[in-house]
């Protein structure tokens, strides 16, 4: 889950000079890596041979 925690870790790693869009594509990213994390764990993966056959 993306938490204000998490939120601001990110952005506090980031550059002071950022831009509202970095920001964004940051936490898009973050996001996307959490639920691909959350699919793995529960099981919602594809074998090499099945990615290779979509």
């Amino acid at each position: 889950m993306l938490t204000k925690e998490k939120i601001k870790k990110t952005i506090d790693r980031m550059p002071d000079d950022l831009t509202v869009d970095q920001v964004i594509e940051e936490l898009i990213l973050l996001k996307k890596i959490e639920e691909g994390i959350k699919d793995a764990d529960e099981g919602r993966t594809f074998t090499t041979v099945e990615a290779k056959l979509i």
